[in-house]
């Protein structure tokens, strides 16, 4: 198995988690975005979008971080979706929220865009602090549920947490205060203790800057 990873990179710390739940190894190949390297023609043969994680995996090639967790669901019986359609439902509506409403304008390279079209009228700061705090506190109120337990969804930790944890890096690097969300905070620290979700920090993962 082998992992194009970026140690920034949200999406791929979520395939770090999964990957580490499972207690699966894996070879890992690191793509400096900062570089460039994803739109080396390498990468591109890979993924055709530039993007990271790409995962190399029972013969396939596979992109897109939830993609590849839900395949690893069906493949490896991990549970990050509950058996319920409603449960499967609320699961995925809280990962999206995070995956596909939060992150892709947070993207580097949408930043990047943003502080240079605005010749930098635009902080990168303000613009992440635009879409992640109020991003979040949306999330918050939809833990704001009889179904949240430890985690986002009861008691098994699911796809909305390996979403969650690493929203909550960058919540943190670039400075959005948790203070209102105390629901966010607990399902965090809970998710912390766990070791699949220390293993796979940032600052654990190969290529890491400390800065």
């Amino acid at each position: 198995m082998i992992l194009h990873d970026y140690w920034r990179s949200s999406a791929s710390y979520r395939l770090r988690i999964a990957l580490g739940l499972l207690n699966e190894s894996w070879e890992t190949v690191s793509v400096d975005l900062t570089k460039g390297r994803q739109t080396e023609p390498a990468h591109l043969a890979l993924n055709p979008q530039g993007l990271v994680p790409v995962l190399e995996i029972d013969d396939a090639i596979l992109t897109q971080s939830l993609a590849i967790i839900e395949y690893l669901d069906e493949t490896r019986h991990a549970g990050f979706l509950p058996a319920d359609p409603i449960g499967r439902a609320r699961v995925r509506s809280i990962a999206y929220a995070i995956a596909m409403d939060i992150h892709p304008v947070c993207n580097l390279r949408v930043v990047r865009h943003v502080v240079s079209a605005s010749e930098k009228h635009i902080t990168a700061e303000e613009w992440m602090r635009t879409f992640i705090g109020p991003g979040l506190l949306a999330v918050e109120a939809m833990l704001a549920s009889p179904a949240t337990g430890r985690f986002c969804h009861g008691d098994r930790i699911s796809m909305a947490d390996i979403c969650l944890v690493p929203q909550l890096y960058n919540a943190d690097r670039w400075g959005v205060s948790l203070a209102d969300m105390p629901r966010i905070r607990a399902v965090r620290a809970a998710l912390e203790e766990i070791p699949a979700f220390m293993n796979a920090h940032p600052a654990r993962t190969p290529g890491a800057i400390t800065d």
